[in-house]
């Protein structure tokens, strides 16, 4: 967002509870994929095929973007171009993911439908169907994040951590926010991308936490050589989905649950490690063995799949953006574009696709 911001003539400040890149960055898989977690073809239903379309397309366009963003600034984090694995599940059979293939064709979003040999041929995984598409990505989420943030520095941006905001309102032509220090702070204009942490007062009841859990194995695991130009995940609710990383590691997520607290609970993650290592060896035959790593988060969702991007309500300087769901990366590359457009006074074509309702 900051980034996003530069070199406009603006003085930006980014300020943080904690201190930059120690929150939900570094919980991050970095499975960067412009597929959201509702279809093409069920989005559809609910927005319309217009909408759908459009939504999809600007999630295609946000990953090719961010290639371009790093490539240009340089940014040394492990950012690697994949293709993206879709296999059929719990949610959709293979029907479904046909279909599903034929509505992002027609939207002009590459999209190979495999069947149940073909899949077993390729990848030695025995589902009734999947969706090979490229345009996703990978990366390091700590250096990726740190090397915009230096970037945006270098351009003049300031920021301050250890530093919370505890009260934000609309003075005018200007917006006050109150610091837990006792500080004031005024700007023309104010933007919350705080992940799924909010003030209470822009709370919004459509968006709900969930808790999510992921692990990293130790490096150099045997794996397939396909998995490396790959991104895997299911059709399935909670679902499995993981990646290799430059080391050689196998990164695994997956197991949500509804609920704030629950990736809080200690007596969860043993458990919640043990059945992705199962679910992985069952698909895949990777035997992972005991990961160097284990860890839980929360991220925030919304009950059509989609963000909330937009101004705050009963106020026109107050942005917010919440409700990544499990395309935390995309959907903030989406807000950033949309948000820093309406702060230099000009509306996005698809302002209108991601409303705070």
């Amino acid at each position: 967002m900051a980034h996003s911001l530069c070199g406009k003539g603006l003085r930006i400040l980014t300020i943080d509870r904690r201190h930059p890149v120690r929150g939900s960055s570094a919980a991050s898989t970095a499975m960067i994929q412009h597929e959201i977690d509702v279809p093409l073809h069920r989005l559809a239903r609910t927005i319309g095929h217009e909408k759908a379309s459009r939504v999809w397309r600007r999630s295609a366009g946000a990953v090719e973007e961010l290639k371009s963003l790093i490539r240009d600034l340089g940014i040394n984090c492990e950012f690697q171009s994949r293709h993206t694995l879709f296999l059929s599940g719990q949610e959709l059979g293979a029907r479904a993911l046909k279909r599903e293939a034929q509505a992002r064709q027609e939207v002009g979003i590459l999209a190979e439908y495999l069947d149940r040999a073909a899949l077993l041929e390729r990848y030695g995984i025995n589902r009734s169907g999947a969706i090979n598409s490229a345009i996703s990505a990978s990366s390091n989420p700590v250096q990726m994040t740190t090397g915009i943030f230096r970037a945006a520095r270098r351009q003049g941006v300031e920021v301050v951590g250890g530093l919370e905001v505890t009260d934000v309102r609309e003075a005018g032509d200007n917006v006050i926010v109150a610091t837990d220090q006792g500080k004031m702070i005024e700007a023309a204009h104010v933007v919350f991308c705080s992940g799924y942490e909010f003030l209470e007062c822009l709370r919004n009841p459509r968006h709900k936490l969930m808790s999510t859990w992921a692990l990293a194995s130790k490096p150099r695991l045997n794996r397939p050589d396909w998995l490396d130009k790959y991104l895997v995940w299911e059709a399935s609710d909670p679902y499995l989905y993981f990646r290799s990383t430059s080391d050689g590691r196998v990164i695994v997520g997956g197991e949500d649950e509804k609920g704030e607290a629950a990736y809080l609970d200690p007596t969860k993650i043993e458990h919640k490690t043990a059945v992705l290592v199962e679910k992985l060896a069952d698909l895949t035959g990777i035997s992972l063995g005991k990961p160097d790593f284990s860890w839980s988060a929360a991220f925030g969702v919304t009950p059509d799949g989609l963000p909330m991007i937009g101004t705050a309500p009963g106020m026109s300087r107050v942005f917010v953006s919440m409700g990544f769901g499990g395309n935390g990366i995309t959907f903030a590359k989406i807000a950033a574009d949309l948000i820093s457009a309406a702060v230099l006074g000009h509306e996005d074509v698809d302002w209108d696709l991601f409303p705070l309702r």
